[in-house]
This record gives C-alpha cells, sequence and structure tokens, in this order.
C-alpha cells in the first residue's frame, strides 16, 4: 500500500514515507533464552540495493557523488573506531586522496577522527565529506584509487567483507540494529530489533536530507531480496543461528506472497505487506 507522504519531512521523487503498515515477526534467540529478535519482514524482503555509482544521487544536492558520507560517520564504540583505525593504517598513498591529510608529520598517530556535534567521535570531515571519501575526478601522480570509499575498496582489495573494515553505521546501512527491554511476569527480557534505517534514524536533520535510498523506489532494483543479499551483515548483527531462524521465516513469506500472486492474479493479500518502494518498480514491469 502507498502511503501518504510526511508534511513535516522533505521527501525526494520516488521516496515513500515510512510511515505505512509493516509486517514484523517476533523469536527467541537460539543461543540465548532471555533474548528475543523482532525483525521487519517488509523490509527485509524487499529489493533494496545500494546504488552508489549507479544512480545515487547522494543526501545533500551540493555534493551528489559523496552519497551517504557527507558527514563523517559515527563510531559506535572504541572497537568500533580501533578497527577503522588499523585498517587505514593499510591505505597507500595510491589509493587514498587524503592520505597526506591523515599523515601528519608531527605525530606518528593517524588523524583519522574527530568530535562531531553530540560530543561523540566519529571519522573526520574534510572538504564537506568523510576523510575515508576518494572524490570524483580526483587524479595524482600514482594515484590509482577509485571514487568512493578507500576502505570499502580495501576490503574489496584484501578479499574479505567491508564490515572488516569499515565503521559499523558504515557497513550496517540500511538495516538498523536497535535494542529494547521487555518485562514478562517479573522477568526482563532484551528485545533486539531488525530493521530500515530511515530517515529519522539520522537524527534531527535526517528530515532535511535531499535525497534517501532506503524508501526510494530508484534503490528497490536488487535481483534478490535484502535478507539474501545482506547475509553477511545480518549473521554480524545476530549470529547464525537466530540470522537461519529469520532466513526460514523470509522464505516462507517470499514462498506465500509468490503462491497468491499466481493463484489470484494478485501482487499482495491484507496480510502481506509489500514495501511500498519495491511495489512500485514491481508494478512497472
Amino acid at each position: 500500500m502507498k502511503s501518504a507522504k510526511k508534511s513535516n519531512s522533505k521527501l525526494s521523487k520516488n521516496e515513500f514515507a515510512s510511515n505505512f503498515v509493516r509486517d514484523w515477526v517476533e523469536f527467541l534467540n537460539p543461543d540465548n533464552s532471555e533474548e528475543f529478535f523482532k525483525c521487519d519482514l517488509t523490509w527485509l524482503t524487499s529489493y533494496w540495493q545500494c546504488i552508489y555509482g549507479n544512480g545515487c544521487c547522494g543526501i545533500d544536492a551540493d555534493k551528489p557523488n559523496d552519497g551517504c558520507c557527507s558527514d563523517g560517520a559515527y563510531y559506535t564504540g572504541k572497537e568500533d573506531e580501533a578497527r577503522v583505525l588499523k585498517a587505514a593504517k593499510k591505505l597507500t598513498k595510491s589509493e587514498w586522496q587524503f592520505y597526506d591529510r591523515a599523515h601528519s608529520k608531527s605525530n606518528k598517530k593517524l588523524n583519522i577522527s574527530e568530535i562531531g556535534l553530540d560530543k561523540d567521535r566519529k571519522t573526520k570531515k574534510i572538504d564537506g565529506s568523510c576523510i575515508f571519501l576518494n572524490r570524483v575526478g580526483y587524479e595524482a601522480p600514482s594515484f590509482i584509487g577509485k571514487f568512493g570509499c578507500a576502505l570499502h575498496h580495501l576490503a574489496k582489495k584484501e578479499g574479505t567483507h567491508q564490515l572488516e573494515t569499515k565503521p559499523d553505521v558504515c557497513w550496517q546501512l540500511p538495516l538498523r540494529r536497535q535494542w529494547e527491554e521487555r518485562e514478562i511476569g517479573n522477568k526482563k527480557f532484551t528485545v533486539v530489533v531488525i530493521g530500515e534505517y530511515e530517515r529519522l534514524a539520522w537524527g534531527e536533520g535526517g528530515e532535511d536530507l535531499d535525497w534517501y535510498c532506503t524508501s526510494n523506489s530508484e534503490a528497490h532494483i536488487g535481483k534478490i531480496p535484502l535478507y539474501q543479499s545482506n547475509k553477511v551483515e545480518l549473521i554480524a548483527m545476530m549470529g547464525k543461528a537466530a540470522y537461519y531462524e529469520l532466513e526460514k521465516l523470509c522464505d516462507a513469506r517470499m514462498a506465500a506472497i509468490a503462491a497468491t500472486k499466481k493463484a489470484q492474479k494478485k501482487r499482495e493479500l491484507p496480510l502481506f505487506v509489500i514495501h511500498p518502494a519495491t511495489k512500485a518498480v514491481q508494478e512497472q514491469r
């Protein structure tokens, strides 16, 4: 179903407001009897994919080639920053545009971080965007790097996954993990929520983004659903046992939707809420 656009949010063309009804599922963590997972099936079975470098307009209209890297990435903690610092030490001048800006002659420690407006630590912002973002069109003697995140390209070069090199928020996007607490009787349980990284998840500035991808039909062009394309990320966020439980539930949902379409020639029943951005693309085919 297509929802009305929010009056207090600057949604871009082909973008749907996120305040629509969604299908959620809950299940007990197979590895922890005191923890539940609450997962957004509508989002996880959508066909979103990252289109950076292939149609992404960037969150800032003045920097359309910078994707979602305009403000740098906030670290989730000391371990996150330490992992990024370790990866940054592997980058060479030939593949990282701001190598010299990070390597201070007076200080052997890499200068890749700063304090953000909310007093939390984040990757340093240089010339309007993240220090790790190689800008489109940059050229220099011996530079062979590609435009985009130098840490992303490092992971590809080493044959590893980007979660080994990039800040948590970067490799997790477009997924968002939150924690809630629930009381059942006199016992407290942790609820891990896995869902869409919506505009509002960016904080106060989210409503002012000039373009954003997760609910924009331009980015819902994947060949496989999100729970499959982002399997590695979900396993890292949930654990293997919990992911495979989620996978079974998503597989069953996809099969049920397909059967409904075939038998009744309908795209959905009220029971199955399709992400409106994915639905918009399907209806054009």
